[in-house]
């Protein structure tokens, strides 16, 4: 846990909701730049009606009455969805909610805000010139990871209990990693996007942030289609298979020492850990261009009208799908889909892939503030393993690794479609023996 502050969900099972609802506004209002909107009234309304219903011994959501925050792409009823720009304040507000708030709200969950983004939720760094930066609640100097940024922040300085965000290359792992926290990146198909500004509708998920992998798995309950199956293992007999092909490189010493150890751990406790050459992601350089060949025709009539008030580093990144035609786009997401064929077979017999979920801990905010070549290197770094799942469809959990008093390291485990249970399942297990080692 990045912050003494986190809260687990089951830990508030007797707590009063509408005092703890006071407590996390509090919190949510001191915090600069983590919140774009807060919904104070509606919150404490929810936590009350909670308080009532528990007393009335009324069987309800483990999530009822609790804080949760919602990324700034939601839409919620009756609101201008800005999703960390201003380029859109003229929009016409959302008819309805987004589908996952729609849920969460059925469930009881009170909304307490919407958390701050990278403008579109194109980077993963987590910078954002319109609304300010949150602070990385481990080292206030450094950055939170992106695009989820506030979402991760809100968790992790104990304004809510859990946070959706969205992801696209990394977007919920990366800052969950960065704030010590866990990330779960499900398969895409699902988490309904229904109500969520896209940015990359081939590659776009929907995610939470909490301290925990349970309650991880308690979010996923209620925003999924279908709710998984996640049975008790052990890390005993596992096997898990170690990319020797770029997810290694470039590794900053204090993530290699995190991971190292981690794997270590694993061993001990009986998993078979294997390295395995898989050249085919190196070979998906190409395939990151869907992002800009999807998001340039999206933004194209905006930014011709409204373009001097987008990120100048967004716009770079979206101007890479300027001149790319529908059939180019076509040819990348058939490449893309016989890439994904590849890697699925390289990887079938395997319980799951192990790796870091970044290479590098987070970044001085300012020295990428002061430099577009140390921004966008961070950004490559940044997305380069986490966006390998999001081609592949798959399913993926950043864990904390680190020890106490370390700047956070996350540590993924991940796998193909639909294998959602299994790498839960595996990570919980994994959060158990991690624990131990991290005092």
């Amino acid at each position: 846990m990045s912050s003494d502050l986190a809260m687990s969900i089951s830990s508030l099972n007797t707590q009063n909701r509408r005092e703890l609802m006071q407590t996390s506004l509090t919190i949510a209002r001191e915090s600069a730049s983590v919140y774009t909107r807060i919904y104070a009234d509606s919150a404490l309304a929810a936590a009350a009606h909670a308080d009532v219903l528990r007393v009335a011994g009324q069987k309800s959501s483990p999530l009822a009455g609790l804080p949760v925050s919602v990324k700034d792409l939601f839409d919620v009823e009756g609101e201008t969805t800005l999703a960390g720009s201003t380029a859109l304040r003229d929009a016409p507000p959302a008819q309805r909610d987004a589908v996952v708030i729609a849920r969460l709200r059925e469930a009881g969950a009170a909304i307490i805000g919407k958390t701050n983004m990278t403008e579109f939720a194109y980077s993963g760094v987590g910078i954002n010139p319109h609304h300010g930066t949150p602070a990385n609640p481990v080292d206030p100097t450094r950055i939170p990871g992106g695009s989820s940024s506030g979402a991760a922040v809100s968790v992790a300085i104990g304004s809510c209990v859990a946070a959706i965000g969205s992801d696209t290359g990394g977007s919920v792992r990366i800052p969950a990693a960065l704030c010590g926290l866990v990330g779960f990146k499900p398969t895409m198909r699902r988490v309904p996007v229904g109500g969520a500004l896209p940015l990359a509708p081939s590659l776009d998920s929907v995610g939470p942030l909490a301290s925990s992998v349970d309650d991880c798995l308690l979010l996923d309950e209620l925003i999924a289609d279908t709710p998984l199956r996640v049975e008790d293992l052990s890390v005993a007999g596992l096997k898990l298979v170690i990319p020797e092909d770029v997810v290694l490189d470039a590794v900053d010493s204090q993530v290699a020492r995190a991971f190292t150890a981690a794997v270590s751990r694993l061993s001990a406790a009986g998993a078979h850990i294997l390295e395995l050459p898989m050249r085919l992601l190196a070979d998906a350089k190409d395939l990151y261009l869907i992002s800009p060949y999807e998001a340039y025709p999206r933004h194209k009539a905006l930014l011709s009208t409204r373009g001097e008030e987008y990120d100048p580093r967004v716009v770079s990144r979206i101007m890479l799908g300027a001149q790319a035609s529908s059939d180019d786009l076509d040819r990348l997401l058939k490449a893309r889909d016989t890439w994904r064929k590849a890697l699925e077979q390289t990887i079938a017999g395997h319980d799951a892939m192990i790796m870091p979920t970044v290479p590098i801990v987070a970044p001085k905010t300012e020295a990428l503030l002061a430099s577009d070549e140390a921004f966008f290197e961070a950004n490559r770094l940044l997305l380069r393993n986490t966006s390998i799942i999001n081609l592949l469809d798959g399913c993926a959990i950043s864990l904390p690794c680190h020890r106490e008093g370390e700047l956070p390291v996350g540590f993924s485990f991940a796998s193909v479609a639909m294998q959602d249970a299994r790498v839960a399942a595996i990570a919980r297990a994994a959060e158990a023996i991690f624990a131990q080692a991290r005092l």
